[in-house]
C-alpha cells in the first residue's frame, strides 16, 4: 500500500488549508482579544470538522477506502484523547486567573507549538519503528512474518507489516496500563496541582523576570522602565509542556492505525488539534455534561493498546477500529448527558 507522503497533491492541499486557516483565524477573525461566545465556538468547530472531513475525502479519492479509514480512525482517536487535555487547560487557566478574552491567543500559540512537536514525534517515531522490527521467526505453528495458511499465495511485499515490533508492542502495553490508570483516576488529583511548579513555568522564570500582572494579551510589558514577561507567556509555556505530556499517550495510540505512514498520522493529528480551541470554549461552559467521557477514553486507550499487542497474531483493520472508537465515544457522551453531574463552581 502506498505511503501517502509520496502524493504531492495531498501534501500541497494540506499545507494550503492549514496556512490559510491559521492566517484567517489570528489575522482577521481573532485579531483582537475577545471572549469567545458559544455561537462562535460552535461555528469554528463545524468549520474545522468540515475541513477535516473534506480532506479525508481527498485521501479516499487518491488512496482508497483503507487509507480513508486510517485517517478517520487516527483523527477521532486524537480528537477524543485531546478532549482530556482540554480539561487540564481549563484548570491551568483557572489557576493563573487568565482573563477569558486572552485565552484564545494562548491556545493559538500553544497549538502552533504542537504543530512542530507532533511532527517531530510522529516522523521520528515512524523511523524508529522501521528499525525495530524483529527478524522472521516461527514459534510452534505461528509464523510471525505472514499469517496465511499453507497453500495460500504469499505477498512478500507485505511481509514487514506482520513482523513483531519491539516499539509497537511496548507502546501497546503502555496504552493498556494508561487506560486502566485513567479509569481509576480522580479529577481532584489534577485540580490540586500547583501549575506554577510546572517545568514550563520554571523555564520562563529562569529566562525572564515575570510581572505579576497581565497587560491585555501581551507576552511582555514595561514596568518601572524594565521589560518583563507577563503571566501570558508563563501560561503558554505551561500549555506547551502539558501538550507534550499528553502526546505521550496520543502519539503511541495513533501508531496502531498506520505505523508506516507518517503523512496519515501527521495530517489527522493536526486537523484534530486545530479544532481544539473552539471545542475548548464549549467544554469550559458545559464540562459537567461530559463526566463519563474519561471512562470512554480509558476504554479506547486499552483497546488500541490491545490491538498493538496482538498485531503479530491477529490484525484488527482500520475500519473496525473506527467503528469501536466511534461507538465508545457515542456511548460515553450519551451516558454523560443522561446521567450528568451537577455543575461545579
Amino acid at each position: 500500500m502506498d505511503n501517502l507522503i509520496n502524493h504531492p497533491g495531498l501534501i500541497i492541499a494540506f499545507g494550503v488549508i492549514v496556512v490559510i486557516m491559521l492566517l484567517l483565524d489570528l489575522g482577521i477573525f481573532n485579531k483582537k482579544g475577545h471572549v469567545i461566545t458559544n455561537k462562535e465556538a460552535i461555528g469554528w468547530s463545524v468549520v474545522w470538522i468540515s475541513l477535516s472531513m473534506i480532506f479525508s475525502g481527498f485521501v479516499y479519492y487518491f488512496a482508497g477506502v483503507e487509507k480513508f479509514s486510517q485517517f478517520q480512525s487516527a483523527y477521532w482517536i486524537e480528537k477524543a484523547l485531546s478532549v482530556d487535555n482540554l480539561f487540564v487547560f481549563i484548570m491551568v487557566f483557572g489557576f493563573f486567573n487568565v482573563p477569558k478574552e486572552n485565552q484564545h491567543k494562548i491556545l493559538f500559540w500553544g497549538i502552533i507549538g504542537a504543530l512542530f512537536l507532533r511532527g517531530f514525534f510522529i516522523f521520528a517515531g515512524v523511523g524508529l519503528i522501521k528499525l525495530t522490527y524483529l527478524p522472521e521467526m516461527n514459534i510452534g505453528s505461528w509464523n510471525f512474518v505472514l499469517k496465511h495458511a499453507e497453500g495460500v499465495s504469499i505477498d512478500y511485499e507485505a511481509k514487514e507489516f506482520y513482523r513483531p515490533n519491539i516499539i509497537l508492542t511496548l507502546f501497546g502495553f503502555f496504552l493498556i496500563y494508561a487506560g486502566i490508570k485513567s479509569w481509576f483516576s480522580h479529577d481532584d488529583d489534577e485540580a490540586e496541582k500547583d501549575f506554577s511548579k510546572s517545568p514550563g513555568s520554571r523555564i520562563i522564570h529562569k529566562m525572564f523576570k515575570v510581572s505579576k500582572n497581565y497587560d491585555k494579551d501581551n507576552f511582555f510589558t514595561i514596568e518601572n522602565g524594565k521589560k518583563l514577561a507577563t503571566p501570558m507567556l508563563v501560561v503558554v509555556a505551561v500549555i506547551e509542556f502539558t501538550d507534550l505530556l499528553f502526546a505521550v499517550d496520543s502519539i503511541p495510540a495513533i501508531f496502531a492505525i498506520a505505523p508506516d505512514d507518517p503523512f496519515i498520522l501527521y495530517t489527522s493529528n493536526i486537523f484534530a488539534i486545530l479544532g481544539l480551541r473552539a471545542l475548548y470554549f464549549l467544554l469550559a461552559n458545559f464540562i459537567y455534561l461530559f463526566s463519563k467521557l474519561k471512562y470512554g477514553l480509558a476504554v479506547i486507550l486499552s483497546f488500541i493498546g490491545l490491538k498493538m499487542v496482538v498485531a503479530p497474531f491477529y490484525t484488527i483493520d482500520s475500519l473496525h477500529s473506527l467503528i469501536v472508537v466511534g461507538g465508545v465515544l457515542i456511548i460515553a457522551v450519551v451516558l454523560s448527558m443522561v446521567f450528568p453531574e451537577k455543575p461545579a463552581e
